[in-house]
């Protein structure tokens, strides 16, 4: 089976995707492309589901560059090396042949790119992450190689929507605690649940930090469990574990 990439018309000529997880080598409850090393998948397996995907971006298999994910705002910049042991949740580069990557399951993966400038960058943004500053820094730090925020390009691929995302109150309490702007992000669910709009409140922090253009993709992972893995949907049918979405860019 062939890969599943959407692309975004806003970061071309760049070769970039969000893969969905058809057309990988995985089975069982992470069947198709899980490249996701923090898995209880076959290591083995998840190498082949990588090595797919640098060959679609035109790199070789170890210039396809993650880091270890921790829910931060921490940006790391790329030189060439890998930087998988890295703890960190945003990844930018000025470096020609390599491919940032990111992985989710439900959280923004966003891509970053001033393609007249040759600075790209990506991130992990889920609540948290989103909250604390990692979109914001990715830019930050997407400038300190030469980008400028009005020519930055930012898509973010499939994530969780609002109609799936029900949380309670003591969730929005945290988040307006920190960012009293985000209440509009909020609606009223059943009984004292809510629904939080993710990849809106990921838009409104992508468009305080200046950039030129941002938008997303409108997959939901939840809602289409043929091309998406999703944590909360592996939650809800009990499953033992989860597959991980990858999105990756390259100059």
């Amino acid at each position: 089976m062939t890969l599943d990439i959407i692309t975004a018309p806003s970061l071309a000529p760049l070769r970039h995707g969000f893969f969905s997880r058809m057309g990988g080598a995985s089975s069982g409850v992470f069947a198709g492309l899980n490249c996701g090393f923090g898995s209880s998948d076959q290591s083995d397996i998840v190498q082949i589901n990588r090595n797919r995907v640098a060959a679609a971006m035109g790199v070789v298999p170890v210039a396809l560059v993650g880091v270890h994910q921790v829910h931060s705002a921490t940006v790391v910049t790329v030189d060439g090396s890998p930087r998988d042991a890295s703890q960190a949740d945003g990844l930018v580069t000025a470096t020609p042949g390599v491919a940032l990557s990111v992985l989710t399951a439900d959280c923004q993966p966003i891509l970053f790119a001033d393609s007249d400038t040759g600075v790209i960058g990506a991130c992990h943004a889920g609540w948290k992450g989103a909250l604390h500053g990692i979109i914001e820094n990715t830019v930050t730090a997407m400038e300190r190689l030469g980008a400028r925020r009005a020519s930055i390009a930012a898509v973010i691929g499939p994530t969780i929507s609002q109609r799936a995302y029900e949380v309670g109150p003591e969730f929005r309490d945290a988040v307006l605690e920190a960012d009293e702007q985000a209440a509009r992000y909020f609606v009223q669910g059943t009984g004292d649940r809510l629904q939080f709009d993710l990849p809106a409140y990921g838009l409104s922090r992508l468009r305080r930090a200046g950039v030129g253009q941002a938008e997303w993709t409108r997959h939901c992972t939840y809602a289409d469990p043929a091309r998406f893995f999703s944590y909360r949907r592996s939650v809800h049918a009990k499953d033992p574990d989860y597959g991980r979405l990858i999105a990756a860019i390259t100059l």
